[in-house]
């Protein structure tokens, strides 16, 4: 059983930062994902990151790629999404995911794909 615990959330301005932690042993899941919701809206993969032998890749949404960064220590296992130059649009749910996924098709994956879910951490930028 994975079990993930986010962590990190709260009430920004716009243009500050956050880092949120996704904390929980993920054995052979090769792939963590952050995804976001705001209300009335569907849930939207923000990014993910492969891991296979010490190597990882990264994927982004359009909407967030140069702005957040996602990362992975092995050691704690704990994932990370740090988010820079955040805007109201950032505003919602944060979940982080995870599942396992074929490395010859990486990709920014959609929630139907992860097995794994947490239970969120909320993120609020004021403007």
């Amino acid at each position: 059983q994975v079990e993930l615990v986010e962590s990190g959330g709260g009430s920004v301005q716009a243009g500050g930062s956050l880092r949120l932690s996704c904390a929980g042993s993920t054995y052979s899941r090769n792939v963590i994902g952050w995804f976001r919701q705001a209300p009335g809206k569907e849930r939207e993969a923000v990014a993910n990151i492969y891991k296979m032998h010490g190597n990882t890749y990264t994927y982004y949404s359009a909407s967030v790629e140069g702005r957040f960064t996602i990362s992975l220590d092995s050691a704690v296992n704990t994932a990370y999404l740090q988010m820079n130059n955040m805007t109201p649009e950032d505003t919602g749910m944060y979940y982080c995911a995870a599942t396992w996924a074929p490395m010859g098709d990486r990709k920014l994956l959609g929630s139907k794909e992860y097995s794994y879910w947490g239970h969120g951490t909320q993120v609020t930028v004021s403007s």
